[in-house]
């Protein structure tokens, strides 16, 4: 169980990184912040990414740069597993190498864009755009950290938000919220512009189905889907594709023991124990 948790944290094939290196550089996020305790925890990490991409997809140009310009539907696995990679160098990577890596999204992004099915245009390196992709990110990790792990303090959330500040202005997101609050108001803001689509439906489906983790812990992997529903914000949970698809009775202990426990056990040689060596002094 704690070997397949951990490989959630482990960056995919030929992304491997060593975040000990290079000595006393510091991270983009403090190593003494909230954020480096919400990315240690891969169960919360896993329920928190799902939040996220739930609330993107409800937003029209985002789901359509989503699903019409990445991999997620050919390969969920290495999609979800690039992506957590991402986030950590933004937390955990030394700055010099996660300002680099997020340039070079920045580049990737200016190729990416289009026009919805209902025809307004789009393009991924729009502000208001990336405001709500790194709103909705901040979000998820931190709601599904309090719930399921540790129950943080308002400081504390409003801190996890202070925190992802620098990474969200180099890629971009200039109004990306601050605090909790201002998250609270993006989210009445942009609630009258998210719906429904049959493509929420298709990813919970491909989310109940990949081969995210080992076969014998699908259902596993479904619970903590179901977890992720179970935090998502009105009005997005009430959707009709995940309406009722939140947690059943009693599981939400199961959940908060899964993550706690994770907490608990050895992980061996995370980012974020490579990182405590790099920027922490012995």
């Amino acid at each position: 169980m704690p070997a397949a948790f951990r490989d959630l944290l482990r960056p995919p094939a030929g992304m491997a990184f060593d975040f000990s290196q290079p000595a006393g550089e510091p991270a983009l996020a403090p190593h003494d912040g909230v954020s480096w305790r919400v990315f240690a925890n891969p169960v919360s990490l896993f329920v928190g990414g799902v939040t996220a991409v739930l609330l993107e997809l409800a937003e029209p140009s985002v789901r359509s740069g989503v699903w019409d310009h990445s991999s997620f539907q050919r390969d969920p696995g290495t999609r979800l597993r690039r992506t957590g990679f991402a986030a950590m160098m933004t937390v955990y990577g030394p700055r010099s190498q996660a300002e680099k890596m997020i340039a070079h999204v920045v580049r990737m992004h200016e190729r990416v864009e289009g026009v919805t099915p209902d025809g307004v245009a789009y393009r991924a390196n729009d502000p208001r755009l990336l405001d709500w992709v790194q709103a909705t990110a901040s979000f998820g990790f931190t709601e599904a950290y309090h719930r399921y792990v540790r129950s943080l303090s308002a400081h504390e959330k409003d801190s996890a938000f202070a925190e992802a500040g620098p990474a969200a202005r180099l890629y971009g997101a200039t109004g990306a919220p601050r605090s909790w609050k201002e998250w609270e108001s993006m989210l009445a803001r942009t609630a009258p512009g998210l719906e429904d689509s049959a493509i929420l439906a298709d990813f919970m489906r491909i989310m109940g189905e990949a081969p995210i983790l080992p076969a014998p812990l699908r259902p596993l992997q479904r619970l903590l889907v179901r977890a992720a529903v179970e935090i998502t914000p009105e009005p997005v949970r009430s959707l009709p594709q995940l309406r009722g698809r939140g947690l059943r009775f009693g599981e939400a202990a199961l959940v908060r023991a899964l993550a706690r426990g994770s907490a608990l056990v050895p992980l061996g040689d995370t980012p974020q124990a490579q990182a405590a060596r790099r920027v922490v002094p012995a």
